[in-house]
């Protein structure tokens, strides 16, 4: 019998001798070759299969063929414009050899489906997603989380650019929104300022505004600030020239009078009397308010909105027409004042952000983190720190 490696030394001599050394390694990697390829045929087609079923858009994970759910997903211009079955296989061989992911949706205007190689950025390096969407050609790039379009030319991009948000904010209205002596700002309306930027990932600068200068200030050109928070109702009027974001926390007027005097009003009609005086800050609803539906008392204009609880306290006037957000933490903090319509609210509202039209993207970005707080808990803890009633079941 002829020995096993002998056999084997035949063999080989026999594939030199016909194929020759040369075409013998061609064989072997034609062979991985064709594997190679095979894998990507089959992934292609998996890839198709699935896009069929999602029409509006995805990003799937082509190694594991799963769907990410966090991240930004930004394309590579190496791929841009691929379409079809045809074209998958390229787009899929791109995405192999670098991130393994692969991002399609349908062109309803065309009937095709196009399909990119895509990278998945951290969701908290918007900035570096959107630099390396400017460096392969794109419009913009899209957060999974909260299916988002963030284009490249857009308000968002200008902010990352500056590394910095500017909120305005009146900075008189205990607890969302108060100016300390030294410029330092806290309360509601800031802590979620911060929020924002901290998920934007830039830093922060207050600019200072009033309730009668909010809308022209808002409107300003050039812009003073990016957008307003602080104890802005969101109302129709407002949104017919600006934008503003969904609520982070109920609203509604009531009164702080003093608490020697709280059994006095029960309702709007004892408040509406010749001989009572309220005091209102000046060009905010709360006047608005009381021009509208105190026609009998005598309506006092105080230019400060902060002091206006005291000058309540000491008797200068007898009833503050205010907020419920603000009430609670004047009675907290000044024994004589008290709010005996805190929960029978005369209207009822939220509060929200407010900015110029034009910063769709940027709206989008705001209402994606309100959206974020009240399902991570983040919001309810703040309703907590500051003692609000949470509304957002």
């Amino acid at each position: 019998m002829i020995g096993l490696e002998r056999l084997k030394t035949w063999f080989l001599i026999a594939v030199l001798v016909i194929c020759g050394p040369t075409s013998f390694a061609s064989c072997a990697s034609n062979e991985d070759n064709a594997t190679e390829q095979s894998n990507i045929t089959t992934i292609a087609d998996k890839v198709w299969a699935f896009s069929q079923g999602h029409p509006d858009g995805f990003a799937i994970d082509i190694r594991t063929m799963t769907v990410p759910t966090e991240g930004i997903a930004v394309s590579y211009a190496a791929t841009q414009n691929s379409h079809s079955r045809d074209q998958l296989d390229k787009v899929v061989s791109h995405a192999l050899q670098h991130d393994g992911c692969v991002g399609g949706w349908y062109n309803s205007a065309d009937g095709l489906y196009y399909f990119d190689s895509t990278k998945l950025f951290p969701e908290n390096d918007l900035k570096g997603a959107i630099q390396f969407g400017k460096e392969n050609g794109q419009y913009s790039v899209f957060v999974l989380s909260t299916n988002t379009d963030i284009p490249l030319d857009g308000k968002v991009a200008e902010i990352l650019d500056r590394g910095t948000i500017l909120f305005g904010t009146t900075g008189d209205y205990r607890p969302l929104s108060f100016c300390q002596p030294d410029g330092t700002y806290w309360g509601f309306g800031i802590d979620i300022a911060n929020e924002i930027a901290r998920r934007l990932g830039v830093n922060i600068e207050f600019k200072k505004t009033s309730w009668p200068t909010l809308t022209a200030d808002v409107l300003a050109e050039p812009q003073l600030f990016d957008l307003a928070i602080g104890g802005i109702t969101i109302t129709d009027t407002r949104r017919e020239t600006m934008l503003m974001s969904e609520g982070y926390l109920a609203n509604g007027k009531t009164i702080l009078c003093r608490a020697s005097e709280a059994d006095r009003y029960k309702s709007l009609a004892d408040i509406d009397q010749p001989e009572v005086r309220v005091m209102v800050n000046p060009g905010g609803l709360n006047e608005k308010f009381a021009n509208e539906n105190l026609t009998h008392a005598n309506i006092i204009v105080h230019q400060k909105n902060e002091e206006i609880p005291t000058l309540i306290a000491e008797g200068a006037a007898d009833v503050m027409i205010t907020e419920i957000t603000e009430a609670p933490y004047y009675v907290q903090t000044d024994t004589r004042l008290a709010a005996p319509l805190l929960n029978a609210p005369f209207t009822h509202g939220e509060i929200g952000v407010l900015m110029q039209k034009g910063q769709e993207d940027l709206l989008q970005m705001v209402n994606n983190v309100i959206r974020q707080m009240k399902s991570d808990g983040s919001l309810r803890k703040l309703h907590e720190k500051y003692g609000l009633v949470y509304a957002y079941e």
